[in-house]
Parts: C-alpha cells; structure tokens; sequence
C-alpha cells in the first residue's frame, strides 16, 4: 500500500475552460487513490491530441507516444512487463489514425485499460472531423454537415474480442465504478468516453452533456457495459505457450578463427554492384568472410528493389582491423560495376572517389565514367571458363586480390565458408579468377 492521498501531481490542467477530459482524469485519480497501486509500477500511455497531456499530470510512469500507436506501445509494455499496471489513454482521433492496433489488442485480449477521450472531432488542431463525428455535424472539414457514419469504437472492439467494454459520458455518475472494473478486469478492457469538446464540436452543433446519450440512440449506439466476457488474458496465455519451449542463447555452429594475415590500419570500404540474380550479395559474402578470417571487423549493407530478381543488386562492406558499429560507404576504396542496372545506382559514388581509390568496370560502362578514381576494365573473353552464375564472385575476388586487399589464400577459403551446398562451385569460380587474373584486367586508365 502506498498510502497516497491523490495521484494527481501539482501542474494544473493545461485544458480549455469546462473541457470534459479534466473530469474524466480527476475520476481515474480517485480510482487510483482508490486502489493504491505503486506509482513506479503504474504506466499511464498517451497519444497525441489533447489527450496527449494527461500523462504529465500524474505522479506515475509515462509514456507519450506517436498519433494513433500509443496502444501498441501500451501493449508492449504489458507483454515485456506483465507485473506493471498500463492505462492507455486515446482520443477518437488517435482510434481512428491506429483502428488496426485496437482490433488487434482485442484479439489478443493483452491486459491494458483503453479510455478513449471521445469528443467526437480533432479538438487540438482546430475541430476537423474524426471517425466519431456523427453524420450531418459541423465541424471545420465538414461546414455543411458531415456525410459519413461514425465509427462504433465499442462495438468494434466487442465483437473482435474485447473482454470488457463499456460506453457512457463523462458526466455518468457510475464513471469512477467503470474506471475501477476496466483497471482491475483481467484483460483488455475499454471505456468508450463520450465528451464535451466545449472550444469547437460542442460549440458549433450545440451538443450538451445530456444530448450526448441523444447521439447515441440516434445512431443505436447502447449506452452502458457492452461486453463482459472471461477468457484468458492475451500475456498470460502466450507465456503459458511459450514456457518449457525457452531455447538457448545463440552460438555461432560454425565460428570463423583467423587464419590468414592482413595489412589494413584503417576501414577499407568494397562495393559490389550489378544485376539482380548474379549473386552480388554472395560476393559481398565472400569479402565479409575472407575479411573475417583475416582477422578484420566487418559489416555487410545489400541494396536492392523489391522486386528482388529484376533490375540492380548492390552491396557494401566495410572491413576494419577496429570493430565497427555502422554500414554504407560514402566513396569506396574498390568499386567493382559490373551491370547496367546497377549503374544509375553507383555513378555518384564513382565521381566522389579519389586517386588512390579504384574501380572495375565492364567494357560498355567505362566510357559513363567520371572520376579521378584508377579504372580497370574487365575482359569478359577471360572468363570463358567460368559459368555466368560465378562471375560476379570470381571478378571481385580477382580484384581484391589484384590489389592486395585480401590474400587469395583468404579468398579461396572464405569461398568454401559460404552456403555449404555450393562450397566446391564457389572454390573452383575463385581458383579460375586467380588463374586467368593476369588477364582479367589487361585494359587500363588511369
């Protein structure tokens, strides 16, 4: 017991004169005083809107998050911590912008009480129309009455699995006992809050405390607990599930140990771009390990569009003797271009590089280039022997190796380090690159 005489803190209501959210607060204070629960152990969630405000004046944990998602960031905190209380406090706005996140925490029934603030428009940003609205209203996006059906938030969140449900006003004399059922209710629970927004809606369509309940029965919207069902609390059920089923910590089944020396003091940056389906990626992955068993740091970045099989491939990889904590490569040390797809995606990269940097190119690209970087352009009559699947890997490990930026012992070893299915494919595409490497580059300039 905490003993508390209110959870209220000392900031006054930052809300406009008679806004019906500071009765809704004032009621759940008494309810928490009420119950006395650990301040540190209740989080009070909000959206933004007005509604947004109302975790600043509690004495408890908080958590404001973005327009229509706090009750995904509500449900979080429940499954992470299923010992702590979590209010999600929403407005009609937020319900309508995250509709799919009440659906979803009421199929699964996660352990959080929703009060929706519902004053039936968007009262911070000058009273536009929301999903409540009711149909022939006024408000500043629909001045000449607005054409839509309001959304049943409670019925809505009933019918999909809600195990306690109830819709009345702020002014209902019974709100502090349904504040109290929906906190103490084993599941999720939602009180659908009909209010008074007194600086747009209430003031332009002359709605009063008592036409709110007109509202509702003109739309056959029942007044009063819509839903009070028993089934199992939606954390508690998945833990249930998931206990005797904990894995163990993950361990690398296949641990690369250096093997190979290098001479890199810096990060060394290799990009790889080409044609969707060429196994581009794969030849980053060959870099990434020959790095790796050379005993260097390294990170991987893949770039392509989603249609996956059809038009450029890129991927980056840094190398560095220091460990490193980011991807991507602002002008790469070797840059190896070997489609036109993957041209547009690379040209600027080429243009930023320096002299001492280098690029490989195919023979119909090299003329599109411009910059200070030295070209190498490829011979395709050199890879005759090797199948078109393997090239993009034997042209890189050629290049690197021509460069000296990893060992051919490293490259060759790191090919069998891949997806083992294609190990002795991937070792015989790098063993011919370093066979015929002499040739590979005979074009030059600088």
């Amino acid at each position: 017991m905490t003993d508390l005489q209110t959870y209220r803190n000392t900031k006054p209501y930052g809300f406009c004169p008679g806004c019906s959210h500071r009765l809704v607060l004032d009621a759940l204070d008494r309810v928490l005083t009420r119950l006395q629960w650990d301040p540190a152990e209740t989080v009070i969630v909000t959206d933004i809107g007005c509604v947004g405000l109302s975790d600043q004046y509690f004495a408890t944990s908080g958590f404001h998050g973005l327009h229509g998602r706090s009750l995904t960031y509500a449900a979080g905190i429940k499954l992470s911590r299923p010992d702590l209380h979590v209010i999600n406090l929403i407005g009609d706005g937020g319900c309508g912008i995250g509709c799919a996140h009440l659906v979803s925490a009421a199929r699964r029934n996660i352990g959080v009480t929703t009060i929706v603030f519902n004053n039936l428009n968007f009262g911070m940003t000058g009273g536009e129309h929301s999903v409540t609205t009711p149909t022939d209203q006024k408000t500043a996006t629909t001045p000449w009455g607005n054409t839509e059906i309001p959304l049943d938030i409670a019925q809505t969140v009933a019918v999909n699995g809600a195990t306690y449900v109830w819709r009345g006003t702020a002014f209902d004399d019974d709100l502090d006992d349904q504040i109290e059922r929906a906190l103490t209710h084993d599941g999720f629970a939602l009180l659908d809050v009909w209010e008074l927004c007194v600086a747009y809606y209430a003031a332009t369509n002359r709605v009063s405390p008592k036409s709110l309940k007109t509202l509702m029965e003109r739309f056959g919207f029942a007044h009063g607990v819509l839903g009070d069902v028993d089934r199992p609390e939606g954390v508690a059920a998945l833990r249930a599930v998931w206990q005797g089923h904990e894995v163990a910590p993950l361990r690398l089944t296949r641990p690369m140990e250096t093997r190979f020396p290098h001479d890199h003091d810096g990060v060394c940056a290799i990009v790889v771009a080409g044609a969707a389906g060429a196994r581009v990626r794969t030849a980053g992955h060959l870099v990434g390990a020959a790095a790796t068993l050379s005993g260097l740091w390294t990170t991987q970045r893949d770039d392509y569009p989603v249609t996956v099989r059809t038009g450029f491939s890129v991927s980056q990889v840094l190398m560095s003797p220091q460990p490193i904590h980011y991807t991507g490569a602002g002008a790469p040390d070797a840059l190896f271009v070997l489609s036109e797809e993957a041209w547009c995606k690379v040209s600027d990269a080429a243009a930023r590089m320096r002299e001492d940097q280098w690029i490989f190119v195919s023979s119909g690209l090299v003329d599109r280039l411009q910059t200070k970087a030295q070209v190498r352009v490829l011979n395709a009559a050199a890879l005759k022997g090797v199948s078109s699947a393997s090239r993009s890997l034997s042209v890189v490990a050629a290049g690197l190796a021509h460069l000296g930026m990893l060992s051919p012992e490293a490259l060759l070893a790191a090919a069998g380090e891949l997806n083992p299915a294609y190990a002795a494919a991937n070792q015989k595409a790098v063993r011919q690159a370093m066979d015929v490497a002499v040739d590979l580059f005979v074009q030059t300039r600088a």
